[in-house]
């Protein structure tokens, strides 16, 4: 329970923040959101505000969507012969159009579709039952259509879709998402650095914790204590400090240090350290911790910016020297949540800001239907002063589609593979 309480809570706050990024810039395009939803599959709970967007949650913990007018598979497929029931308003407009039969309209006129558009001219040609005569209906702007899993969605008239907005105001809808895995990552790791009370500071040669019975706390060095120079080498942070005593293990070292009481020489003889396999000294000290509020911030920033390289280059790694073990899908993201659930809460928050940062680098990798393919057709109708044909995007779209459904099938059975039949 613990693993999977973890698990559901780790997906559900990177997949709402990133979809909240398309959601937010789509809004502030102009392109109406006409679904905001968690998960796949079946819905299990539904909500329809009163800016016109469906919030839904669905079955299956495997992604989210923002549907805008428009863009994907958004259509509401309605062709002729469809049959259907609608509900006038006063002055005999269509306000809404159900082709479920989960629900029923009150007062709901049963139909068959003949002519339907709801793009541009905004009317509807039908046969009602028991009537042989076709008759014609104008359809309110702010129509609805109760799709045949019972979801009440807004229609889309052709301004309000996702190619009516400008081309920079697409590009940045589809960058919102990635973009918010960022800031969510950057943010995580400046919380975590709060929560253990600062960091470690490296950019300087003061000495943080002595340990116990170490060569340096019989030395006595102290905690706040500065290493000037070790053997005449001048030391000016803690790179330059373990440069020159883990190299030498067992042998003495000359070392300068500025202490309370003024500027002393020492000498002090690395031991060897246990914890690794190859030569290497120590004298058993730590590095001083920055606790102030803007140490804390840079220190999570820092870690945000070293985990996005390690990303990078772990994402460069599958193209030099392809792998499915370099990959993981939802098994692989319910075992890392079994781990971090036993190891605490920080250690969720780190498989968050990780997990992250990494769906957004994924997403902005050049490949039809995530963000970064979509991008890339952004900016190729942009050069080209027009968009590619519907056919062709269509085209492209599913070869991503069908190529990233792949991977993630054979992704997932490796994880099972090599987690649950080693």
């Amino acid at each position: 329970m613990q693993t999977a309480l973890t698990f559901i809570f780790v997906f559900v706050v990177i997949v709402v923040v990133h979809e909240f990024g398309h959601f937010y810039f789509a809004k502030k395009s102009g392109i109406l959101v006409r679904e905001f939803a968690i998960g796949m599959g079946p819905k299990i709970f539904y909500h329809r505000a009163k800016d016109g967007t469906a919030y839904t949650i669905r079955l299956l913990p495997l992604g989210g969507y923002v549907r805008m007018a428009g863009l994907g598979d958004d259509e509401t497929e309605i062709y002729p012969g469809t049959p259907m029931t609608v509900e006038l308003d006063e002055e005999g407009k269509i306000a809404r159009m159900n082709l479920s039969t989960k629900v029923q309209l009150t007062n709901g006129i049963p139909m068959e579709v003949v002519e339907i558009d709801l793009d541009e001219k905004l009317f509807l040609l039908a046969q009602v039952v028991g009537n042989d005569e076709e008759v014609r209906y104008d359809v309110r702007k702010d129509a609805t259509v109760i799709e045949k899993d019972g979801t009440e969605l807004l229609i889309a008239p052709r301004e309000v879709q996702f190619q009516s907005a400008k081309v920079w105001q697409r590009i940045l809808t589809n960058f919102a998402g990635p973009m918010n895995n960022f800031i969510l990552g950057i943010v995580v790791f400046i919380i975590i650095t709060f929560i253990q009370g600062g960091v470690q500071d490296l950019n300087s040669n003061k000495l943080g914790e002595i340990m116990p019975d170490s060569p340096a706390q019989k030395a006595g060095l102290k905690e706040g204590d500065e290493l000037l120079t070790i053997e005449g080498v001048k030391i000016a942070n803690w790179e330059d400090l373990t440069n020159q005593i883990q190299p030498n293990p067992n042998k003495p070292l000359k070392m300068e240090v500025k202490t309370s009481k003024g500027v002393k020489t020492l000498t002090i003889t690395p031991k060897q350290s246990p914890d690794t396999k190859e030569k290497s000294g120590m004298i058993g000290i730590m590095p001083p911790f920055d606790s102030s509020v803007s140490g804390k911030v840079f220190g999570g920033f820092k870690r945000a910016m070293t985990m996005s390289l390690a990303i990078f280059k772990g994402i460069g790694g599958l193209f030099t020297a392809p792998s499915l073990n370099k990959l993981g899908g939802p098994v692989m993201m319910f075992k890392m949540s079994e781990q971090a659930s036993q190891q605490g809460f920080v250690t969720v928050l780190s498989l968050m800001a990780m997990l992250s940062m990494n769906l957004g680098f994924m997403n902005l990798l050049p490949i039809p239907a995530l963000d970064g393919g979509k991008i890339v057709l952004n900016i190729i109708e942009a050069i080209r002063k027009k968009p590619l044909s519907q056919e062709k995007e269509g085209i492209l779209t599913l070869i991503g589609v069908g190529f990233i459904v792949a991977l993630m099938i054979m992704v997932t059975w490796n994880d099972i593979t090599r987690f649950f039949f080693k």
